[in-house]
């Protein structure tokens, strides 16, 4: 098997070159975050709803239980890295308290976030002349070129590394549904390649190195091995750090994804009004029939309108990850049929650098 090269990002070198991808709600924290670190990768922690959802009297006190819990998270994770690895936190465009959470992880001395859901237009404002790398996801060459672009002219900053997420992730996806159908599907090399020349290009010109990170169905050491051939620095993964003993979801979700086959993964029309990939189940069956009936505590997110929305998502994500998964919904990747057993994250670090 092919020995993996180093992933530097600016400082940091990671070894393996493995990013694991940051999963909302609560389903990735300090606990799978700081033991991939452990391992010598990138460990993510999801911000989103990260303090809860339930016990606040207003939004001022949702914002501070998560900024509070953000805190905490980071610093846990740091205990349990034992110092090795890097650590970063995943942070949605699209949370009404965006901007508090990236400024809150700069605060905490965080060494990446990656920011997707979105175009994070103004995250090179909080990050410049700190150690904290900005590292937005895209899905496209030309999301690439325009975020590029953009923070040049206005920040005078680059990406410090790139993500480009591919049509087979889980969660919130950046493609139109008409992508999504069968046969319709855009080729994830196809994309890095786009954003690998496009990320060559605005390095060369600026005198800055900007690693492309694929994410987005990679699975195997060979599907790692394939894309590293292809011009990419590093992988992104998530769905496979869900079936490990530290990740901080509950056995009833990690089960479902042990459970599920390619038949009952299904393409959703989130509230937030992107498409998601996640397992079908009676909840919803239900939401389809406009049977849930709930009530916006918060706006939690920028793009949902609840007037219009069949459920709360956040109520459903909460859910699922404590195990009431038929009062929610778990999103998932393209291949979590495939996962079939809980193993440690060192042995599937082990797995993934050395086949």
């Amino acid at each position: 098997m092919e020995k993996l090269p180093e992933l530097k990002i600016g400082d940091l070198v990671i070894s393996p070159p493995i990013i694991q991808g940051g999963m909302g709600v609560r389903v990735s924290l300090a606990s799978l975050a700081g033991a991939v670190a452990r391992e010598g990768c990138v460990g993510t922690i999801s911000a989103a709803l990260i303090g809860g959802w339930t016990s606040h009297n207003s939004m001022k006190g949702f914002q501070e239980a998560d900024i509070r819990a953000l805190r905490y998270e980071i610093r846990r994770a740091r205990e349990i890295s034992e110092g090795k690895g890097a650590l970063a936190v995943n942070i949605m465009v699209a949370l009404t308290n965006y901007e508090v959470l990236v400024q809150e992880s700069v605060r905490s001395k965080i060494d990446l976030i990656l920011a997707g859901a979105g175009l994070p237009t103004n995250l090179p404002k909080y990050v410049k002349d700190t150690k904290t790398k900005a590292v937005p996801i895209v899905s496209s060459g030309k999301a690439a070129h325009v975020l590029c672009k953009m923070w040049k002219v206005k920040h005078d900053y680059l990406p410090d590394a790139l993500i480009v997420e591919g049509p087979l992730a889980g969660g919130h996806l950046g493609f139109k549904f008409e992508q999504l159908e069968p046969g319709m599907l855009p080729n994830i090399d196809d994309i890095v390649v786009d954003v690998v020349k496009v990320a060559k290009e605005w390095g060369e010109k600026y005198g800055k190195n900007i690693p492309v990170i694929a994410a987005g169905g990679i699975y195997t050491h060979e599907d790692i091995v394939r894309v590293l051939k292809l011009g990419a620095s590093g992988v992104q993964m998530a769905t496979r750090f869900v079936c490990t003993n530290e990740c901080d979801a509950s056995p009833v979700f990690k089960q479902k994804y042990l459970e599920c086959k390619p038949e009952d993964i299904v393409i959703i029309k989130s509230p937030v009004g992107m498409p998601g990939r996640a397992i079908n189940n009676s909840f919803l069956e239900r939401s389809e029939r406009g049977e849930i009936k709930f009530r916006c505590q918060y706006q939690c997110l920028r793009t949902c309108v609840p007037g219009k929305s069949p459920y709360c998502i956040a109520e459903a994500l909460v859910n699922a990850v404590t195990g009431e998964v038929d009062k929610g919904f778990v999103f998932v990747g393209a291949n979590a049929h495939r996962c079939d057993k809980i193993v440690s994250v060192k042995e599937l670090i082990n797995e993934l650098a050395n086949g």
